[in-house]
Parts: C-alpha cells; sequence; structure tokens
C-alpha cells in the first residue's frame, strides 16, 4: 500500500486491513519523489493515496476497498 503520513484515507485503509488480520507492506510518498512515481505508474497514472494491491490486485483507494469488502470480496482476495 503507497500512503502518506497527513492522509486519513490512508489510516482508514490501514484499519481496515488490520482488522481483517491482513500483513502489508506501507510505502510512504512522503518526501519521495521516486515511490509516488512508482505508484503513480503502477496505478494507471492515479496520483491519490492510499492505493492498495493485494498481491497483483490493484485494489484502489480506501473508498474502493471498503466498497469492496461491503461486496464480500476483500475477504476472499486476501486469503488469496
Amino acid at each position: 500500500m503507497y500512503s502518506s503520513g497527513m492522509c486519513p484515507y490512508c489510516y482508514r485503509a490501514k484499519a481496515l486491513l488490520q482488522q481483517k488480520g491482513a500483513v502489508f507492506r506501507e510505502i510512504s510518498v512522503d518526501m519521495n519523489p521516486q515511490a509516488r512515481r512508482e505508484m503513480r505508474e503502477k496505478a494507471g497514472g492515479v496520483n491519490t493515496v492510499p492505493q492498495i494491491w493485494i498481491d497483483d490486485t490493484h485494489v484502489g483507494g480506501c473508498d474502493d476497498m471498503y466498497a469492496l469488502d461491503a461486496r464480500g470480496g476483500l475477504d476472499t482476495l486476501l486469503a488469496g
């Protein structure tokens, strides 16, 4: 997950992943133009955080992940 320390959506996304017991790697884009550039390239030009991948699946942002969870798809994706 690409994130920023000043982003409330990043905190919400991390909280949901932690609630699900998911192990994740956080890559901060704060003061890191290389990481932001990498995120933008991987996300098809999207520049907002968080940007979340589960394995090779790009989930999107926080709202996308919560919507996926509401549809029952997040647990399936996390189960891999």
